[in-house]
């Protein structure tokens, strides 16, 4: 069977694209945890609509077993650079994410966080979003909608590997760094 042709409201995210592995490990810190660990897969893909679909995958780097995971959807609003991170986690936590795709970079923030009843404390709160902030390329990172309880940003740097930084608050921490993490591309 042949590939689905990419739709091109995706275009700008095609740089993406792709199964990737962390690469060295990913770093975890938080001001309630140990610093940590991670190793992490993430395929992204289309089926031909418009929009992309995800999964990352983290694992122990010493025993493989698994970690934190979680897979949805990253939509752009048509002939702007509008996106929209929606995902679904292990931990019970559904998100929107909502931010901006300039050149290759991707910065979103939360939008809205739905939880299970009886999620794990202590809960992600909102808190106010930064101000934009300019980016090493010279972009700036702005959040649009609700106050931000959970920022991500995505960006392919010059060795043609993904990095993706996330900061988020709880209801005991302010927005503090969370995680860092660089993957090399394995296949397209």
């Amino acid at each position: 069977m042949e590939p689905p042709k990419m739709n091109p409201v995706v275009e700008p995210l095609s740089w993406m694209l792709g199964t990737w592995l962390s690469d060295p490990p990913g770093a975890g810190t938080f001001p309630t945890l140990q610093p940590f660990q991670y190793l992490e897969e993430v395929h992204i893909s289309h089926v031909g609509q418009p929009m992309l679909n995800f999964s990352f995958n983290s694992f122990h780097p010493d025993t493989r077993k698994p970690m934190h995971r979680e897979c949805g959807f990253i939509r752009l609003e048509p002939d702007t650079n509008k996106v929209a991170f929606v995902s679904a986690q292990n931990t019970g936590i559904v998100e929107v994410e909502e931010g901006e795709v300039n050149g290759q970079e991707l910065c979103i923030a939360s939008h809205s966080i739905a939880r299970i009843s009886f999620a794990k404390e202590p809960h992600v709160e909102q808190v106010s979003p930064p101000p934009g902030r300019r980016s090493q390329r010279g972009f700036v990172c702005v959040v649009f909608y609700s106050p931000a309880q959970i920022t991500r940003k995505f960006r392919l740097n010059s060795e043609g590997k993904l990095e993706q930084t996330v900061s988020m608050a709880t209801t005991t921490q302010p927005m503090t760094p969370h995680l860092h993490v660089t993957y090399k591309k394995v296949t397209p």
